[in-house]
């Protein structure tokens, strides 16, 4: 695959490494000459000193044959420039890294749909994703989540007491925001349809909405109390953020710990319902006067490494029940994830890291790729590129007649990912994750592949 990387910071220089690794021809655009030559001695990738928004460096660049172009500077302005020209010029897909949330706010304006481009990221709201997971459900057993964590998928045990028993499921109709992906009953798989019904003891996987998912557990298990859920967050940094935006359920208490004055004062605009408090978390006396040590979550999320590995000791020794912690430079990864059991931090995330594996994931184009196996080999889930020659293009999913013992349980389009429903229409390039049964597959794949 041909990739073209617009800027050299901590995210471009690990794609770079990373995507030249796996064998793809890249090409790096870095305005610094020091920077360049330095890189260049480091990666078997191409480093080129210049500017990723000049139209005329680009079509020197041959960007029409370009399968990703990604512009991964620290300025939205910069990204989005360069990849709308990239997209203008011929670029396959154009991929632009954004901080600020003006340029990923659809409600009133897509900016994405404006400039043309295929697709907005922000590594520090993809390291969110990950902390959330845990936050959000700590007893969900996860596959896989798709687009950015809009879907995700958790199993569950269809307890005693649920008003589920005994139903089919087109008598409890979920809507389009949960789908009932696979059963496991005694020594049985079942690939659902309408029909069939639910039994207790039934172990239950689960395609939706991570909120979703969370307020329909205990319809699912009446067992599982929502309970409200403590969350310290050190630093008002743009993880933060999009954290606190991702905690959005009224279950999670939410405090924020900043040094900066400012910073405060923008968090508490921001949002209103949780405590903002102006301080130091490296104070061991703070972390005291705070009772840390009954939080069930303690999250350090600043810019500063050190800070956060400190801040992270000192919570665990006070008794928080689980602490999570973000890396920003690459000299820590490897010691503080051997360290991980025994400094008691459960969850080590880094933006760089994170946003690396987002989009080797991205950036695949094997049209088949095998996700899952269903337990007894009864089957797979699969994700599906949609191709151009695809007999499912624009054809409703409902039209498409896809054979019993297969599901459609996520659409991933390029601006959005759902539950699919039948009403949904198939274009080029649409990613559907599929679970079908062993015997049909060969079906499934010449329907929607061709």
């Amino acid at each position: 695959m041909k990739i073209i990387i617009v800027g050299a910071g901590q995210v471009g220089h690990n794609l770079t490494a990373t995507l030249s690794k796996e064998g793809h021809n890249v090409t790096l655009i870095e305005q610094s000459e020091s920077l360049c030559t330095k890189l260049d001695e480091e990666h078997n990738a191409r480093v080129i000193k210049g500017n990723g928004s000049s139209a005329s460096q680009l079509a020197e660049l041959d960007v029409d044959s370009c399968d990703a172009f990604l512009a991964m500077t620290s300025d939205d302005s910069t990204n989005v420039i360069s990849c709308s020209l990239a997209k203008g010029l011929g670029a396959k897909n154009s991929i632009a890294r954004i901080h600020d949330a003006t340029y990923s706010d659809a409600s009133s304006f897509s900016y994405q749909v404006h400039f043309g481009i295929d697709l907005f990221v922000n590594p520090e709201g993809i390291c969110a994703v990950e902390l959330a997971k845990a936050i959000r459900n700590p007893s969900r057993v996860a596959i896989e989540d798709f687009a950015k964590g809009q879907i995700e998928v958790q199993r569950i045990e269809l307890a005693k007491g649920s008003k589920f028993i005994n139903k089919t499921l087109r008598e409890l109709d979920f809507g389009n925001n949960l789908r009932i992906g696979v059963i496991e009953r005694e020594d049985s798989v079942i690939i659902p349809n309408g029909d069939t019904e639910l039994k207790e003891k039934d172990q239950l996987t689960l395609f939706g909405h991570p909120d979703t998912l969370f307020n329909q557990r205990e319809k699912f298990d009446p067992r599982q109390k929502i309970e409200s859920t403590s969350v310290v967050l050190f630093g008002g940094s743009e993880t933060t953020i999009n954290l606190v935006r991702m905690l959005t359920n009224p279950r999670f208490k939410i405090r924020v710990i900043e040094k900066d004055p400012e910073q405060c004062e923008l968090l508490a605009n921001l949002f209103p319902h949780i405590e903002v408090i102006n301080g130091d978390a490296t104070s061991l006396r703070l972390l005291e006067e705070e009772q840390i040590g009954f939080a069930d979550y303690f999250v350090a999320c600043t810019k500063n490494d050190e800070e956060n590995i400190l801040t992270c000791i000192q919570a665990s020794k006070l008794g928080a029940k689980h602490v999570q912690l973000v890396i920003n430079k690459s000299d820590y990864d490897k010691l503080i994830n051997s360290l991980k059991k025994d400094l008691n931090i459960e969850v080590v995330v880094s933006p760089r890291v994170t946003m690396t594996e987002y989009m080797r994931k991205y950036l695949t184009n094997t049209q088949l790729t095998a996700l899952a196996e269903l337990p007894n080999n009864a089957g797979q889930i699969l994700q599906l590129i949609i191709p151009h020659n695809s007999p499912a293009i624009g054809k409703k999913i409902k039209d498409v007649a896809l054979p019993k013992g297969t599901l459609l349980v996520a659409l991933l389009h390029k601006f959005k990912a759902k539950v699919p429903a039948g009403d949904d229409t198939i274009i080029t390039d649409d990613r559907l994750i599929v679970i079908t049964g062993k015997t049909e597959k060969k079906t499934v794949l010449k329907k929607l592949l061709g």
